[in-house]
């Protein structure tokens, strides 16, 4: 088990109005994870997205000031038949990291998974992020060695390249 943390840290759930906060906690996630990122619009799809449901969050906030947040969805698994929680992001401004702000949005993740009755976890992070595995790992986590893919559903090429070379896919127009 991780040890208490270092300063005082309020977890909270985010509300639609907490959008503006985190849209730049989500600029300086996809920079650290090498991710591009598109502000246009961001903060309105986060806000529709906290307030119809699908999308959960938890802000952690120190001394007034949203410094982490972690979010989930809800899913379920073919293979084991049973509801799980898909952790999107967990992420902590730098200076916040190591004084125990992981460790609490983690809880108030678990908490929230297991009240709507899932029986796992699951995320991914970049294979080269050693400090958040380490930082799984001291939880209990266990890592799984898959490969996470990417479609962009805005485009055709792909379904119109596999039609072209004989396959049986779809073609989406």
């Amino acid at each position: 088990m991780l040890s208490a943390s270092v300063f005082p840290h309020v977890v909270r759930a985010a509300v639609p109005a907490d959008a503006s906060a985190l849209a730049p906690l989500c600029a300086a996630h996809a920079a650290y994870e090498r991710l591009p990122y598109n502000e246009v619009g961001h903060v309105q799809r986060l806000r529709v997205a906290l307030s119809s449901g699908p999308l959960h969050i938890w802000l952690l906030e120190r001394d007034g000031i949203t410094v982490g947040y972690a979010s989930v969805t809800l899913d379920f698994a073919t293979l084991s038949g049973q509801r799980f929680a898909h952790l999107d992001c967990l992420y902590l401004a730098p200076f916040a990291r190591g004084q125990g702000g992981g460790q609490a949005l983690m809880r108030a993740v678990q908490a929230f998974a297991t009240e709507q009755g899932c029986t796992e976890l699951q995320w991914q992070t970049p294979d080269w992020n050693h400090d958040a595995m380490r930082f799984y790992a001291r939880l209990g986590a266990r890592g799984s060695a898959k490969q996470r893919y990417t479609l962009n559903l805005a485009t055709e090429y792909v379904f119109e390249e596999c039609s072209r070379s004989g396959s049986q896919a779809l073609l989406f127009q």
